[in-house]
């Protein structure tokens, strides 16, 4: 690896601005393109061939837990970055731009046309001149369900056994066991206070 390739990797995991590609980038460029192959024959599988994606999935992530089943199409930015946990469910179209680094807990349900994005381009003009960006982890806690047309955007923490509503944007920190919700997400209540559901 170049100087470049780990001053861009450095950057990615805490939020300094990099460009992605160029001289000396040319291995990131080579694992965009590995994680985006790999994704191809996953979205392209049949759907009985439940052997085949599971090794797919074992290829294209960073880290693989048991049980997990991801429904096509599923979208990635490389995917080697991406973490998930066991018996972990996502519904369809999935997607995760994985600049830096996305850590699912166990146990953790996503339904369709999700977003987890760890990357974002600076608010003033003059800074993203030359495709400038930044990125930054997003975790997510065991237990965690989130729902459909949900966005999480980057730096994002999920605590644990918590829900997200459908049609959030979580732009901050959700803690542990709330049920959250809106545009901007925000907690609306614990999920042990009783509601009949």
């Amino acid at each position: 690896m170049t100087d470049e390739y780990d001053a861009v990797r450095a950057a990615m995991e805490t939020g300094g601005l990099y460009v992605d590609y160029g001289p000396g980038l040319e291995a990131l460029e080579a694992e965009r393109v590995a994680g985006k192959e790999l994704v191809y024959d996953f979205n392209r599988s049949r759907p009985g061939d439940a052997a085949l994606r599971t090794t797919l999935l074992q290829e294209l992530l960073g880290s693989v837990g048991e049980g997990v089943w991801i429904e096509p199409p599923f979208h990635v930015s490389y995917g080697s970055h991406v973490h998930i946990g066991s018996h972990f469910y996502a519904n369809f179209n999935l997607a995760i731009v994985d600049d830096a680094s996305v850590v699912i807990g166990d146990r953790v349900m996503i339904a369709p046309n999700v977003t987890l994005s760890t990357a974002g381009h600076p608010t003033v003009p003059e800074e993203r001149v030359g495709g400038l960006q930044f990125s930054l982890p997003v975790r997510i806690g065991d237990d965690v369900w989130i729902g459909s047309n949900v966005v999480v955007l980057p730096g994002v923490t999920i605590g644990a056994g918590s829900v997200i509503g459908a049609g959030s944007v979580v732009t901050h920190d959700i803690p542990p066991r709330v049920v959250a919700v809106g545009v901007p997400c925000r907690v609306l209540r614990s999920v042990d206070e009783p509601t009949g559901r």
